[in-house]
């Protein structure tokens, strides 16, 4: 039941958040540069703390959120196994194909089977429609590129996260509202979404607020840029080339000018 509380919080901050009506508190405060495993040119993701990630939102966000454009074989590349990404899959279902004999029941209920690696991951809701009727007429965002959609990225996503705190005396909140500090305008719809011992992690990793929140931080910035560590290693690779091809060009040059004088 608290799962589905956070998860239904999670929904509410990342897409249902209001401005504050004070202009003076029209923007919320900047997210603190965090320190991540793939910052940096030669830096890469964490795979222990992507699978935690994983977890993370598996438990908390997917009841709302969709990742849209992630497949389960994709969770290979985070550091699950073969047979265990078949075993993740095979955990939900999903509509069965034409090519499965047919769709539908004859009572006009979709027939369903395991989902299998080359599935996309399951959705919480059938449709808008579906998802906007759960959430009071809004739509949850889908999270697959939400580090790049929001100024901060991945710092801006654990600041949000961590960020909840008491209003200051005199700052007018909204009925329904929560108070944090780096929200543009400080007040979200949602209450505190994370907190300790939210999720239990499979590898033992000990659950604290910040460590939730920076590990669905990494996951979610994973999501989002998936090809990260092979664009950074041609990035190494082509600048390793012109740095050779430059000292070559200035050899011959040398050469060249030598001759003439």
């Amino acid at each position: 039941m608290g799962k589905i509380f956070i998860a239904a919080g999670l929904a509410l901050g990342l897409s249902f958040g209001v401005f504050a009506s004070d202009a003076s508190a029209s923007s919320g405060k900047a997210a603190p540069s965090q320190e991540w495993t793939f910052d940096g040119v030669f830096g890469n993701f964490d795979r222990a703390q992507l699978k935690r990630g994983y977890q993370v939102y598996q438990e908390v966000c997917a009841a709302c959120h969709s990742l849209s454009q992630i497949y389960y074989r994709n969770l290979s590349e985070i550091g699950f196994t073969e047979d265990e990404v078949k075993k993740i899959a095979a955990e939900f279902e999903v509509p069965r194909g034409p090519d499965d004999e047919g769709e539908t029941h004859e009572d006009g209920e979709q027939i369903m089977r395991a989902a299998k690696p080359f599935d996309k991951l399951v959705q919480p809701y059938a449709n808008e429609q579906a998802a906007r009727a759960a959430n009071n007429g809004a739509l949850p965002p889908d999270l697959s590129l939400v580090t790049k959609a929001r100024k901060g990225g991945a710092n801006y996503l654990h600041a949000l996260l961590t960020g909840f705190a008491d209003a200051p005396e005199g700052f007018k909140m909204q009925d329904g509202m929560s108070y944090n500090v780096y929200f543009p305008g400080a007040q979200i719809a949602m209450a505190p979404p994370i907190d300790d011992d939210a999720v239990e992690y499979a590898d033992g990793t000990k659950a604290s607020k910040d460590q939730i929140s920076r590990d669905v931080a990494a996951f979610l910035t994973w999501t989002a840029e998936p090809e990260l560590e092979d664009r950074k290693r041609i990035g190494i690779k082509v600048l390793i080339f012109l740095i050779i091809f430059t000292a070559m060009l200035y050899a011959v040059k040398r050469r060249v000018w030598a001759k003439l004088h």
